[in-house]
């Protein structure tokens, strides 16, 4: 089964307000729990969504959903030192993405995952690694 990394987008909207991509986040993150899609992601992208999530909610509500996530996503991936440097090089020469994304890029393509699921349409603008919309990760398990 091949790796997916998931960026903050993913969690943001399975547990945000009404919106399109809500129940296709939520049917993802149930494909994960279950055992059916692999994923991860960083440290970063949780501590990320936990932030964005106290701005809307409870910070006691945004720290539960971010355990929640972390462990279903476990184990996390560790970003390097080298995924620091390529990632920064890269946001800086040509990745279009903002330096948070090029550094979970370079994570990503480290570990060697397939792919990054992402409602950020900024990632199909880079060429390194395939990106997947929810609906597109989604489609993998029909």
């Amino acid at each position: 089964m091949t790796m997916l990394i998931i960026d903050t987008t993913v969690l943001a909207y399975a547990v945000g307000g009404e919106h399109d991509l809500r129940g296709g986040a939520r049917d993802f993150l149930r494909g994960v729990a279950e055992g059916r899609i692999r994923a991860s992601t960083t440290p970063e992208v949780i501590q990320e969504f936990a932030h964005v999530r106290s701005r809307r909610t409870t910070r006691a509500d945004a720290a539960s959903q971010a355990l929640d996530f972390a462990t279903m996503l476990s184990p996390l991936i560790t970003t390097s030192q080298d995924d620091i440097e390529r990632g920064l090089g890269l946001w800086e020469h040509q990745m279009p993405l903002g330096s948070f994304d090029a550094i979970l890029i370079a994570a990503a393509e480290r570990v060697g995952a397939s792919a990054v699921v992402s409602s950020d349409k900024g990632f199909a603008d880079q060429h390194l690694l395939p990106h997947l919309t929810i609906a597109q990760a989604l489609a993998t398990l029909a």
